[in-house]
């Protein structure tokens, strides 16, 4: 049996990437991380590594914030005890820093430091993103929309180099049924589209634009401007056709740098939900409570019992290491085969069906009797099994509770300001609810054929190094030895008490009981 090492000098991905220098953004994420950590361990002949790093007030430079951010992070602990010289070489050599704003443009840099790193970049990968669900509109579209314009402008800028663009599958909005791997349109408000397939999304962005600037004008206290953009996202998605602020500013993105880069080498890579690593570099390696897990930790912590869901839809979950190893084969594919636009899903509904019953069953069962092993997410064993409820049923009685209570503040006098904290409750729920039930309570199905036939080109090497096959999960092995004990000593990190959130979402979630019983 040949060894991994064997394997890596006929890899063709490891090839195509020798001697070629790799610009990524967003390494102080996620996904991030791990990409940065798998190029370092498995593909350590490219040229260099160029990061874009935003400074911040506790590290103001770059590579600080690179050394006491990154670098420092568990993801690193597999290299630093069984390979420390190659990631210190890999380090000293081959990373460098750029203290940069995506969201500015040129990102930010002098035009001599521009024009250097244009001309010391073969590929970019774009990661950066704001995820959070319900982030003000403005912030939400800079950074997920219009920075777009920014990487169009450098990839020309350094020769038309290949872009990796990092998008969600769930640009699908509230589209049903079988979702491919190519572009998706709205299903609310009607947005034209060309011969090209492409939608007319400036004139959106606009509209958008504009009545940001309106609500900007009419609401001066700085708290309740953030919560009128919250709002605004929120119901600006929803007109168009989506769920939450994240998603519908991702396609606006797709959309824009689709035009932008037409005819050019471009690679839009859909992950669907991003869970704790099935293998590698080390199993269950998570950061943060990312989407699933929010409803987890609020089972765990006795706060939750029960929550809207489709038992027979499919929750797409894939593990971040498949995610990575899907970027780094559409780079190699970039390089191989230069072409226009291709679009791939890195998911797991096509392969491998996940059904929401059988995740909660699996996932709050684990917990429940076996809170003891996971201190950090269970301080005592949940009274209760949790409960799927009809979404329609629980969104109905949520909004009956909030009309009693609406009657009731008004009789108390209460201003739209100051509502009791029930009625607070339960619009925090309905909120939440909604977004979350875009995931708990699916009509649809992400296909990732074009992604299993890359991964077919690329050989059988290649698919040993950079699996990206979720039929390769064994969903009960995975959540019940990997993912749950990943989370516990990962995810909880530096985190005492924590909060459940969502990775994108700011707000504490609410007892749904506690709503309930108002």
């Amino acid at each position: 049996m040949k060894s991994v090492a064997d394997s890596i000098e006929t890899s063709k991905t490891r090839s195509l990437l020798k001697g070629k220098r790799v610009l990524i953004t967003g390494t102080t994420g996620f996904l991030g991380k791990v990409l940065l950590e798998k190029i370092i361990r498995v593909v350590p002949d490219v040229a260099g590594v160029n990061l874009i790093i935003r400074g911040n007030k506790k590290y103001p430079d770059a590579m600080d914030r690179f050394k006491a951010e990154i670098l420092t992070s568990s993801i690193f602990d597999h290299l630093r005890s069984t390979k420390p010289e190659l990631l210190k070489n890999f380090c000293e050599q081959k990373i460098q820093c750029i203290g940069g704003e995506i969201t500015e443009p040129a990102f930010g840099l002098s035009k001599t430091k521009y024009t250097e790193l244009a001309h010391s970049t073969d590929v970019f990968v774009n990661s950066a993103a704001s995820v959070n669900f319900q982030e003000e509109l403005d912030t939400a579209l800079l950074i997920n929309t219009l920075c777009l314009n920014n990487v169009a402008d450098f990839a020309i800028a350094a020769g038309d180099i290949p872009v990796i663009q990092i998008s969600t599958c769930y640009v699908n909005g509230f589209n049903e049924g079988v979702i491919k791997e190519g572009i998706c349109g709205p299903t609310g408000k009607r947005i034209p589209c060309d011969e090209n397939g492409y939608y007319d999304t400036e004139h959106v962005v606009s509209a958008l634009q504009n009545k940001i600037g309106k609500t900007k004008a009419a609401v001066k206290d700085s708290k309740q401007l953030v919560e009128a953009l919250i709002e605004l996202g929120l119901k600006e998605a929803s007109r168009y056709g989506w769920g939450d602020t994240y998603t519908f500013t991702k396609w606006l993105g797709e959309q824009l740098i689709l035009k932008r880069l037409k005819g050019k080498r471009l690679t839009i890579l859909r992950p669907s939900v991003v869970e704790s690593t099935l293998e590698s570099p080390i199993p269950g390696w998570i950061e943060g409570v990312k989407v699933s897990d929010a409803i987890l930790l609020a089972y765990a912590r006795q706060k939750v019992s029960f929550f809207p869901a489709r038992k027979a839809g499919i929750v797409d979950i894939i593990p971040v290491d498949l995610v990575a190893n899907g970027v780094i084969l559409s780079i190699a594919e970039a390089f191989e085969t230069p072409d226009d636009a291709r679009i791939y899903q890195c998911c797991s509904g096509s392969q491998n069906p996940l059904k929401v019953e059988r995740y909660v069953n699996v996932i709050c069962e684990e917990v429940r009797v076996n809170w003891a092993k996971y201190p950090n997410l269970a301080k005592k064993q949940p009274e209760k099994k949790f409960v799927l409820v009809n979404k329609k049923v629980f969104i109905g009685v949520m909004k009956g509770l909030k009309l009693a209570h609406s009657v009731s503040d008004i009789v108390r006098f209460k201003s739209l300001n100051t509502k009791s904290k029930a009625a607070k409750v339960v619009d925090s729920t309905l909120r939440l609810s909604s977004i979350y039930s875009l995931y708990t309570s699916p009509e649809y199905v992400f296909n990732s054929d074009k992604l299993m036939a890359l991964s077919d080109r690329m050989g059988e090497k290649d698919k040993e190094l950079f699996p990206v096959d979720a039929q390769k999960i064994d969903w009960e092995y995975y959540f019940q030895k990997i993912h749950v004990a990943g989370l516990n000593r990962y995810g909880m990190e530096d985190r005492t008490d924590a909060v459940v959130t969502k990775e994108s979402v700011k707000v504490e979630a609410p007892s749904l009981e506690e709503a309930a019983r108002a």
